[in-house]
């Protein structure tokens, strides 16, 4: 079978793969090996941290991607949504754990740019392929028409069915402006659903202030290779933002959630968000 080509594949996709993949998460199809080069170099820095009880990128990225789990797993529970995207999927196993857990029951897209999502389908051609209600498809999620956009993937769904967009590890890449076009043009394609949520993680700079914390923002892109852009000074901040954009919402902090997670790296969890908004509708 075709295995992923590293060259397409962003240094924060082989981390963050090999970091589920260590944890349970994932399946040993989605981590690459330059992924667990990186994890075994940055496993030392990150058990320092830990004993000085200091927040760590492994505690973070853990902390969203289960918050993000439960709280979409949740809403399939409750009959609220049956057909997900999930936008800069990447080396993410959410797609292939969600087929595992609930069969027919969702249909699962994952979109990406046309190199990630080479990369995925090799690996789920090794885990038994796409299915009618488990595939890839290429994405640009800065673009308003066109067949890549969020709004044409979409359309390509059932309009009767509950509908999730959601992206991990994306929008902290994009300054202000284009956070904020990207929300409005995940807002106007959920509309057309009868429920539409919108799960995403957000780093905002209330909870990353203070010369340790800043010490972490600074590794933290570093590690991406580029700035980590920080939008709003609060939760109230970024919920009125998501509002303008036609988004209801609200954060949610990892922390309060430690009985349904209760494994979680408490420092670490507390320097992300979870968003979690509904579609309003036009």
């Amino acid at each position: 079978m075709a295995r992923p080509n590293p060259e397409t594949i962003s240094p924060t996709a082989h981390y963050t793969g090999y970091v589920w993949f260590a944890h349970g998460q994932s399946h040993e199809a989605f981590a690459t090996r330059r992924g667990r080069l990186m994890y075994q170099a940055l496993r030392g820095p990150n058990m320092i941290a830990q004993a000085a009880n200091l927040p760590t990128l492994e505690g973070m990225l853990i902390a969203r991607h289960k918050l993000i789990d439960l709280r979409l797993g949740q809403a399939i529970e409750r009959g609220e949504i049956g057909q997900v995207v999930e936008v800069a999927a990447g080396l993410s196993p959410r797609g292939w754990r969600f087929r595992r857990r609930f069969g027919d029951r969702v249909t699962y897209v994952e979109a990406d740019l046309p190199g990630m999502i080479a990369n995925k389908r090799g690996i789920l051609a090794e885990l038994g392929g796409e299915t009618r209600h488990h595939r890839t498809v290429e994405v640009n999620a800065l673009v308003d028409d066109g067949p890549a956009s969020i709004d044409a993937i979409c359309a390509s769904l059932d309009p009767a069915i509950g509908t999730a967009i959601l992206t991990e590890g994306l929008v902290n890449y994009f300054d202000t402006p284009t956070l904020l076009g990207m929300w409005g043009r995940f807002a106007r394609a959920l509309r057309r659903f009868p429920r539409g949520i919108y799960l995403s993680d957000l780093i905002l700079r209330e909870n990353n202030g203070g010369p340790l914390v800043t010490g972490f923002s600074w590794l933290l892109s570093a590690f991406v290779r580029g700035r980590v852009h920080m939008h709003f000074d609060s939760a109230a901040e970024a919920e009125d933002n998501l509002a303008s954009a036609g988004l209801a919402g609200t954060l949610l902090d990892p922390r309060e959630f430690s009985a349904a997670l209760p494994d979680l790296e408490r420092v670490g969890a507390g320097r992300v968000r979870i968003v979690e908004a509904i579609a309003s509708r036009a």
